[in-house]
């Protein structure tokens, strides 16, 4: 439950899915992006939660795969969200670059961006039974989730 030390290279993969896209992202921002009313309450559990998702799922080797079983398709489950958001990337690519366009719903998941990585996660967590991963990955969800939704809300109002 507490997780075995060691590097995963399940956590890599997932993390490098996860920093490609934001980075490409952070060059081709929506033209009308503005982070000046983001709660700060909700900008916390973000910081906090990218620190703690980001070390332990790299610390612990319990994400590695294993032989198949039973418990396997959490991992695939897992996976299946992280190609969602993927794809939910190149949509927004290759589209106009609006708040809109960045914050809409995919295969009708709410605020894509934060919500794939963040149920990826939690269900890796569950699926390597490491209870620092899962608990991350709610904290980064509280903050990332909500403050997604409220930008969407300010799209709605204008």
């Amino acid at each position: 439950m507490l997780g075995h030390l060691g590097f995963s290279y399940v956590g890599l993969i997932y993390l490098l899915m996860l920093w490609i896209p934001n980075t490409i992202w952070s060059k081709n921002k929506p033209i009308d992006y503005n982070t000046t009313q983001e709660n700060k309450i909700l900008l916390l559990f973000e910081r906090v939660g990218q620190v703690c998702c980001t070390c332990s799922i790299l610390i612990f080797s319990d994400y590695n795969i294993t032989p198949f079983s039973a418990w396997s398709w959490w991992i695939i489950a897992s996976f299946f969200l992280m190609i969602l958001y993927e794809i939910s990337w190149i949509r927004y690519f290759i589209h106009e670059h609006t708040e809109e366009n960045f914050y809409r719903s995919f295969c009708g998941i709410p605020v894509p961006g934060a919500s794939l990585p963040v149920m990826a996660f939690l269900l890796l967590g569950i699926y390597g039974k490491v209870i620092w991963l899962t608990t991350s990955a709610i904290i980064i969800g509280i903050g990332h989730i909500g403050i997604h939704i409220q930008h969407l809300k300010t799209i709605n109002y204008r």
